[in-house]
């Protein structure tokens, strides 16, 4: 196992590297690598937007004929993500920056531009003055000029900032503090005011309101009238329907025992001799009939039982009695 770390390989004796074959590759020939877009760009074939930070598999080449201070120039070569159309851009070390060559527009170089803008216009004036003794003292004249203008707004802006340095915040405070005061106590007497004027104003009328009341008394009634109820009249109707339909039960169950109709029909009477109802005791009342086999049967109300026959039956003889009453006396 240890012997799969080794690193360093075995040269034997004999060993001598000017007889390894070296491969002849051109000065310009590209490697692939992996990098990320330096810049905000946009591609001019479809107007697609790359942002910086974007990865890209890019060929790498070195340019020829271009060094800075020995430095070599390299060019790299992406696609666009969109049209995939070819997009290059180079190192700049004199910068320490990249510059857009070709398929691109570089965005947000508004700061880079100006600077160059200043350096051109620095590199103009250096010259001018190297030529021209004049120019050099028209650019003093203009530079003292502005040394000047600076320097008064500075001593007023330090004028300025004195002037509020005398300002004493603390006294400030305390007058706002007492006018706030002043002005909340004079709210609070106010208030006061208004309350009194309406506690005396509920007195004078109260006083009114008595003085009337003892001129014209009020007839109050000792017992006040009850009021009624709003359910009396539901009671008032069903009290008279609920004794209906109980006596409707009653009668549909037991019957009119004292009815005088009903009963009157159920009877049948016999008629005898008035000389053997004398001789039997019974006066005029006359005898009941007999419950043999060649006598009619008295049909009973229903609900009723039949009395036993040796007590005898007290409906027959209530029935036949009223229908003695009723017949003519002979």
């Amino acid at each position: 196992m240890s012997e799969r770390k080794v690193l360093n390989k075995y040269y034997p004796p004999d060993f001598d590297p000017s007889k390894i074959p070296k491969l002849k590759l051109p000065k310009d020939r590209q490697y692939v690598v992996r990098l990320m877009a330096p810049f905000n760009m946009r591609c001019k074939t479809c107007g697609e937007y790359i942002y910086k930070g974007k990865k890209f598999n890019a060929r790498k080449e070195t340019v020829q004929n271009e060094m800075y201070l020995g430095l070599p120039i390299f060019r790299f070569y992406i696609k666009c993500t969109r049209c995939l159309a070819e997009i290059t851009f180079k190192t700049d070390p004199e910068n320490t920056d990249y510059t857009m060559e070709h398929g691109a527009t570089r965005n947000f170089q508004a700061e880079k531009l100006l600077e160059e803008e200043e350096k051109r216009m620095q590199k103009e004036r250096d010259e001018e003055e190297l030529n021209n003794p004049m120019k050099v003292l028209e650019n003093r004249t203009k530079d003292s000029k502005l040394e000047m203008e600076v320097l008064e707004n500075l001593q007023e802006l330090k004028e300025l900032n004195q002037r509020q340095a005398n300002v004493d915040f603390e006294s400030m405070l305390k007058q706002y503090k007492e006018y706030e005061e002043e002005q909340k106590r004079q709210e609070k007497e106010e208030d006061e005011q208004e309350l009194k004027a309406m506690l005396e104003e509920a007195q004078s009328r109260r006083l009114l309101q008595d003085s009337d009341s003892d001129e014209e008394p009020a007839q109050v009634s000792p017992h006040p009238a009850a009021k009624p109820k709003p359910t009396d009249f539901l009671q008032e109707d069903t009290e008279p329907q609920s004794k209906k339909l109980r006596a409707e039960n009653w009668e549909k169950s037991v019957g009119k025992l004292n009815s005088k109709p009903q009963l009157a029909g159920l009877v049948t009477v016999k008629k005898q001799n008035p000389g053997s109802a004398v001789a039997n005791g019974m006066g005029k009342l006359p005898a009941l009939p007999s419950t043999g086999a060649g006598s009619r049967s008295i049909p009973l109300p229903a609900g009723t039982q039949p009395a036993p026959a040796a007590q005898g039956s007290s409906l027959s003889l209530l029935g036949a009695y009223s229908d003695s009453e009723d017949s003519p006396s002979d």
